[in-house]
């Protein structure tokens, strides 16, 4: 058989193996640990040792998620004069909407347009998260995790500054410090030691601009500031850091950016229970939901930043709606670490009855896992708590209704709200 021939036969033997192993996973399907070999090659393999170590998974239909209308109508209004600058880790021209609506894997900025696009698409105005919680410790798969922390969080707040699209000022705004974002989570009412800790951060539109990172510490009666590099440290015993929040919530450019393909895989888009509902027994620090096949970008970054906690991470980035299901983070020995796992679910409101309606369907998440793997350790977070029935959680543009407005993102708030 000639080279050519051999190489066409392997690829049909190839191609053939891979319907074959996505064939096996179908609707209505249950997944655990005995028959995870059938998911293996449709998650990340972060994800597929969760699977291994009693992670469950139930298969559902793929569903569509229609884009927001006021976002569609700004992609297609704004982004035929989006640009990379000229080194190709900003933006330029952008207004809102999606910056990048067509991909070509070809472009040798493709990874970095697919993280913008990411980026952008978590710009909704404002965002208040309520009352939410989360457990830390060890996992087994003899024993429910073994609670070591419990978090009780009051609020997580985000005020885009850009790409605006609801609330006045629109599309942007004015500031002449540049910010993309503000951000804050504070403060912390449980555990009891870290009452009223908190943290607030800044991220700007320019791209050689590291963040402005504080984080607040009453029993030190102290304000410390985080480096670029600090937010990769997870902190207080548990596993998650910042820069991991939503998948990656890092700034783009400070980051070596490569595609590493696209392929289908498996997702917790549209999961039912609100709030979250755990797996039974060992498995408790896995969310028991449904998953769906969908498409996918791999993207792999490497941070630029020699203190930085990870080698690399390796993130999923759904084609459709540039959500992340999941991402992996590999030490700096370039082995597998952790895996940041996110539980979406599209709809109008929270549960039946919400106080917070909106018009079109709206990203809820029910919950986030982040496992260490190398140290059997996880830690789960349910959004909004069960401990507050009939919490919507999730407060999308509301602005000055809700009260995310831009003193609540100053120091003065951090501090004062810890006391």
């Amino acid at each position: 058989m000639h080279a050519l021939q051999r190489s066409i036969a392997f690829g049909a033997l190839f191609m053939l193996a891979a319907v074959s192993a996505t064939a096996q996973v179908q609707p209505g399907d249950t997944i655990t640990k005995a028959n995870a070999d059938k998911v293996k090659d449709l998650v990340s393999p972060g994800v597929f040792w969760c699977v291994q170590h009693g992670w469950p998974m139930k298969i559902v239909e793929t569903q569509p998620i229609p884009l927001r209308k006021a976002f569609a109508e700004a992609t297609e209004k704004y982004s035929g004069q989006v640009k990379l600058t000229p080194d190709g880790l900003g933006l330029l021209n952008y207004v809102a909407g999606r910056p990048f609506p067509t991909i070509d894997l070809n472009d040798k900025f493709a990874s970095i347009k697919i993280m913008h696009n990411f980026s952008m698409q978590v710009t909704i105005d404002d965002l208040d998260l309520r009352n939410f919680d989360a457990d830390t410790g060890p996992i087994s798969e003899d024993r429910p995790l073994q609670v070591e922390r419990h978090f009780l969080i009051d609020h997580f707040r985000r005020l885009s500054y850009i790409g605006r699209l609801y609330v006045d000022p629109k599309p942007e705004i004015p500031n002449k410090e540049g910010f993309h974002y503000k951000e804050t989570l504070h403060p912390l009412i449980e555990p009891f030691d870290l009452k009223g800790v908190g943290f607030t951060y800044y991220r700007y539109t320019d791209p050689a601009k590291q963040d402005d990172s504080w984080l607040y510490l009453p029993s030190l009666r102290r304000v410390r500031r985080l480096s670029t590099a600090q937010r990769s440290d997870a902190l207080f015993g548990q596993d998650t850091d910042q820069d991991s929040y939503g998948g990656y919530a890092g700034q783009i450019a400070w980051m070596d950016w490569k595609v590493l393909g696209q392929r289908e895989a498996l997702a917790a888009f549209h999961t039912t229970p609100y709030p979250v509902k755990w797996a039974d027994g060992a498995n408790d620090w896995a969310f028991d939901g449904e998953w769906e096949k969908r498409q996918v970008y791999v993207v792999e970054g490497a941070s630029k930043l020699p203190q930085y906690a990870y080698s690399k991470r390796v993130i999923y980035v759904d084609k459709d709606v540039f959500a992340i299901p999941y991402s992996d983070m590999y030490d700096r020995g370039g082995q597998l670490w952790k895996v940041w796992v996110n539980n979406f679910s599209f709809k109008e409101t929270a549960y039946p009855g919400s106080p917070m309606k909106y018009d079109e369907l709206t990203p809820f998440i029910p919950a986030i896992v982040m496992v260490d793997m190398q140290l059997q350790h996880a830690t789960k977070a349910s959004l909004p708590s069960s401990r507050f029935p009939g919490e919507p959680g999730w407060y999308w543009h509301q602005g000055t209704k809700e009260g995310t407005t831009e003193d609540q993102f100053t120091i003065a708030e951090l501090i004062g709200s810890g006391h």
